[in-house]
């Protein structure tokens, strides 16, 4: 099938009722030569679409295939559901596009079908969250564990180097394990600190909700909330300000949801790590073009050892906190780069 397959595909799904959601931005020039094609399809494969890590993604992939003039789409479920993720992947590898972007939310499942894409001869990189055990090119995001360690460096000063912590997280992704050993790294040095609970919400927030909840009620010794991924402090955040307990429970997010930031700005949140998905679909968008145009000779080759490769193993996007000081200035920044209309 050619790339133009994809867009035909995508169109359909959109009109589908229990279609799988996709977000998708056509590009195409007037008569003037390009060096690329109209028809070149970049899709970026994710789990959970519609929450703001991912739309902030979106609006990078979409800046990218406006700059080369090709097309681009976001595919996947809309909540957090690992076999649609895969099963979405499956869909687009049969449409041959011109190259891939996964978010592996669970990494085992899919390093078989990323390997097969590769076989095919259609480049895959893994964005956010990797598949190091595939044999996906190269990852393209933010190095979790150091972005743990930043973390718990936060927490230790925030909590003055004492306290007990509750951590949530989803132990079946690679990229938040790395975190939680980062921030384990950290509070290693502060013998003050404990980590009392690590709290698999499973992809659903409630569950966030629901345990902050008890362990409130329960005047249970908590010191600090952390949260290495994006949805479960929104829903700390409600618990702890509907007890008016704001500024009296440290509370450490990651990402940059607008309830986040909200929280934030009321003193119910004390600080979030904030990624930058953004870059991460902009600039991995160009890297799948740069594989598109000039190949290595084998695409399933291990790189990986080869100390002439030409290509990277991992490609760090960054991390900084927001917190009181610059959460405004970070808002306005995120403001400037919604499309205009919204």
């Amino acid at each position: 099938m050619v790339a133009a397959e994809v867009i035909d595909y995508m169109l359909m799904k959109l009109s589908a009722r229990t279609a799988t959601p996709v977000a998708v931005a056509l590009f195409i020039t007037s008569c003037a030569p390009l060096p690329h094609s109209p028809k070149e399809t970049y899709i970026l494969v994710t789990a959970n679409t519609k929450v703001a890590y991912w739309q902030a993604a979106l609006a990078g992939l979409n800046h990218a295939g406006g700059e080369m003039k090709v097309r681009v789409g976001l595919m996947g479920p809309d909540t957090y559901d690992t076999k649609a993720e895969h099963d979405e992947f499956q869909r687009v590898v049969q449409q041959k596009p011109s190259g891939i972007m996964i978010s592996a939310a669970d990494a085992n499942l899919l390093a078989p079908d990323i390997n097969s894409a590769l076989q095919q001869n259609i480049p895959v990189i893994t964005v956010d969250s990797d598949a190091p055990n595939s044999k996906r090119l190269f990852f393209v995001g933010t190095d979790n564990y150091n972005a743990g360690k930043l973390g718990g460096q936060l927490v230790g000063k925030l909590l003055n180097g004492k306290g007990n912590i509750v951590i949530f997280t989803m132990p079946n992704q690679s990229n938040l394990n790395e975190r939680l050993h980062g921030y384990q790294s950290e509070l290693d040095t502060h013998p003050g600190i404990k980590i009392t609970q690590t709290v698999d919400i499973k992809g659903d927030p409630t569950v966030a909700f629901d345990t902050a909840k008890q362990m409130v009620d329960s005047k249970a010794k908590v010191d600090a909330f952390v949260c290495l991924e994006a949805i479960a402090c929104p829903e700390v955040g409600e618990v702890i300000n509907r007890e008016n307990m704001g500024g009296k429970i440290t509370i450490v997010a990651m990402d940059t949801d607008q309830r986040t930031l909200t929280w934030i700005q009321k003193g119910v949140i004390s600080a979030t790590i904030a990624q930058k998905p953004y870059t991460m679909a902009y600039f991995g968008t160009k890297l799948l073009d740069m594989l598109h145009h000039n190949p290595p000779q084998s695409l399933t080759e291990n790189f990986l050892q080869n100390s002439y490769s030409p290509l990277p193993t991992f490609v760090d996007t960054g991390t900084f906190i927001v917190d009181k000081n610059n959460v405004g200035t970070f808002m306005q920044q995120a403001q400037q780069q919604q499309p205009s209309g919204q």
